[in-house]
């Protein structure tokens, strides 16, 4: 079982599969949907759009409104790529600073360290702690283009 999330991965203990850890978690979602570790790995690279809301999921403490944004999801924040207001409603937290920019940011966060204005699950602290999965991270954080073409491969798949 996956909980009661419709078969998508949980984004923290317990995992609703049983999964001892994150790692096992991921693998045990994806690989019965055909993705490969890389699959996975690029798939998740996709956290680098969007946000998280407490309303929503529960897992962040960050809600609607610039009352309960984080710094980089007030209605305030240049986060277009054009850099013109206009980010849609204010508010949640997200996993990269410019949320609606879609690169290999996502992959950054070991560059960049902890920041606790952005979210950081064990689900994502595992692609870069489990040596599999490791690689991977490494790779699309040296290389835009290489995260680029695993996404497409893997959003084909999910697609």
């Amino acid at each position: 079982g996956t909980g009661d999330n419709a078969g998508l991965p949980d984004a923290m203990p317990p995992f609703g599969c049983g999964a001892p850890d994150a790692a096992t978690h991921l693998r045990n979602i994806f690989y019965r949907m055909g993705f490969d570790d890389e699959g996975i790995v690029a798939l998740s690279g996709a956290h680098t759009l969007g946000r998280a809301f407490n309303e929503r999921s529960g897992t962040v403490e960050n809600g609607y409104g610039d009352g309960k944004a984080s710094k980089y999801t007030k209605s305030v924040c240049p986060v277009r790529h054009d850099g013109k207001p206009g980010v849609g409603m204010a508010g949640g937290k997200s996993w990269t600073p410019n949320w609606l920019t879609f690169d290999n940011s996502y992959f950054q966060f070991l560059k960049r360290g902890p920041d606790p204005e952005l979210i950081w699950f064990p689900t994502d602290e595992a692609l870069h702690k489990d040596a599999r999965f490791k690689a991977y991270f490494d790779k699309f954080a040296e290389s835009q283009e290489a995260f680029f073409e695993a996404y497409a491969r893997a959003h084909k798949k999910l697609s």
